[in-house]
């Protein structure tokens, strides 16, 4: 079994900055932290590895600091870490960021393709399922239980507004998963030691074999157009007495202005 993690280092900071020429966020010297909902991917992966043997391998795009991430994973006990990296990719949005991991899961080979249901930088949910309509496969999103693994199927609950659904699917198949899934590990000593001296396997454009015309800026055919910060309305009043006087207050200003 052959197990694709696909993790994104994001920003662990308020005080981000943003390129004014390509409107994405500026990532080099910034403290950054595995995504969230990945690390549920991380272990969602050595969980299914533990069961049914093989391999789990990290796969993240990213500028050459990304590989702190990769470490880390490492230190949880993934088998493998790599890094796509090239300048080709920079500005790249849902799209093209898609497109460039589904070039390389083609060349790795997964079963499995396991993502966090969204990065917490952007929140778009996107680039899981369209990796999985790049390579053509099904997919499964908002994954709480992974009820099933064996060869060639997977059983999953997929979590809903009221309750979840059970899809069984083929493999390969790519999931998303939901914080509800697990509880991630912690890293170990040994993990620790032996991530820091472990080898980082590196792909560029030229190893995923597309053309630069389809990745980054260029191959965007989403791009963020305006970014500012919202405006702040100081037009607010503030209620005393007791509860029941703030409440009285509350519902004659509401209808004063027409909100009842």
């Amino acid at each position: 079994m052959k197990i694709v993690v696909c993790i994104k280092q994001v920003p662990d900071s308020a005080d981000v900055k943003i390129n004014p020429e390509t409107n994405t966020l500026i990532r080099e010297g910034v403290p950054s932290i595995i995504n969230p909902f990945d690390m549920h991917a991380i272990e969602a992966g050595l969980q299914i590895r533990d069961k049914t043997g093989g391999d789990v391998a990290a796969l993240t795009m990213g500028p050459p600091q990304a590989e702190g991430a990769l470490r880390e994973a490492l230190s949880l006990g993934v088998n493998e870490a790599v890094l796509l990296s090239d300048r080709a990719f920079a500005g790249a949005d849902t799209w093209a960021t898609a497109y460039a991991l589904a070039g390389a899961v083609k060349k790795l080979g997964a079963d499995i393709i396991l993502c966090g249901k969204q990065a917490i930088d952007g929140d778009t949910a996107q680039v899981g399922p369209e990796i999985a309509e790049f390579l053509d496969i099904p997919h499964v999103a908002y994954v709480r239980k992974i009820e099933e693994v064996k060869e060639g199927y997977i059983r999953v609950q997929r979590l809903m507004d009221e309750g979840y659904d059970i899809v069984e699917s083929s493999l390969p198949v790519l999931l998303t998963v939901v914080k509800e899934l697990n509880v991630p590990r912690m890293p170990s000593l040994k993990g620790k030691m032996a991530a820091k001296k472990a080898e980082i396997k590196k792909m560029n454009r030229d190893d995923i074999g597309i053309g630069e015309a389809d990745l980054g800026l260029k191959g965007s055919p989403t791009q963020v157009k305006n970014i500012f910060a919202p405006e702040i309305k100081a037009d607010r009043k503030m209620f005393e007495g007791s509860a029941e006087e703030q409440v009285k207050a509350l519902v004659a200003e509401m209808r004063n202005i027409k909100c009842l």
